[in-house]
């Protein structure tokens, strides 16, 4: 194994479409930064999460749209990527589902998915 090898970092990409706003990307952003054990990753250093503009699979920007990006950090990433990608997975539903609640109309529609950072 090369120098390096298995200490890529792994990313989750979120996107919202539909009707999402710049408020709903900001409120799920906060979400995801408070939700445990997410939240306890952030502040060990072992993970990030951002915004990103959208872009196609080319790499080309997308209009006005934002993705959140969470990426673990480090050689331990693939041994915990699965857990991650499902406790994020449970943290916008939970999201979807408190916006339903305190706000009008219905949330916009998500997709978690892992992403290769060569694939945009």
């Amino acid at each position: 194994m090369a120098e390096g090898d298995g200490v890529a970092n792994q990313v989750i990409r979120v996107r919202l479409d539909g009707t999402a706003t710049e408020s709903d990307i900001e409120a799920l952003l906060n979400w995801l930064e408070r939700e445990k054990p997410l939240e306890e990753w952030v502040r060990a250093e072992e993970l990030r999460i951002h915004r990103r503009p959208r872009t196609d699979e080319t790499g080309a920007p997308m209009g006005v749209g934002m993705d959140i990006v969470v990426v673990i950090i480090g050689a331990g990433a693939g041994a915990v990527f699965t857990e991650l990608l499902d406790q994020v997975r449970r943290a916008v539903s939970a999201w979807r589902a408190n916006r339903r609640d305190v706000e009008d109309g219905e949330p916009p529609e998500d997709r978690v998915e892992p992403v290769n950072l060569d694939d945009r």
